[in-house]
């Protein structure tokens, strides 16, 4: 699903899709698009599309083969980032795994993306840095 999302290709046009955006929240996933946890991922994103369109905006950079210049200031060194950015600002999510940074995992549930979207959004217009994520995703497995 990776080819009907919007990609970045250097370093210049994230730094400009971060830049230019302000009236929404710029979601950036790094990492590869041959990667399986980056593609349910993308999956992903590309059904919350057009639901989150008025309040956030999408884009995949990939930081295996084209864009590196992030991997080290972002600490980009799982297989797939999610990170959340507002009126240039990086915006941090809670989700009670210890690293507030970036989501690191793929989220395969539609509505949990579009609440922490949602959640990042509504934080970011009151000028929170860090917000809580609406869910806790501190323990993996369910008993």
């Amino acid at each position: 699903m990776s080819y009907f999302l919007p990609h970045l290709r250097s370093a210049y046009e994230v730094d400009q899709a971060i830049l230019s955006e302000e009236e929404r929240v710029v979601v950036v996933r790094f990492g590869s698009d041959t990667d399986a946890t980056c593609m349910l991922m993308d999956e992903t994103l590309y059904k919350v599309t057009e639901l989150v369109k008025n309040f956030a905006v999408i884009y995949l950079v990939d930081t295996v083969q084209e864009v590196r210049e992030f991997n080290q200031m972002y600490e980009l060194f799982d297989a797939c980032s999610v990170m959340f950015f507002f009126r240039n600002k990086h915006i941090m999510v809670d989700c009670g795994t210890g690293n507030n940074n970036k989501i690191t995992w793929a989220l395969e549930d539609k509505q949990e993306l579009i609440d922490i979207i949602e959640t990042v959004y509504r934080g970011a217009r009151k000028g929170k840095g860090l917000v809580v994520a609406p869910k806790e995703y501190s323990t993996k497995w369910k008993y």
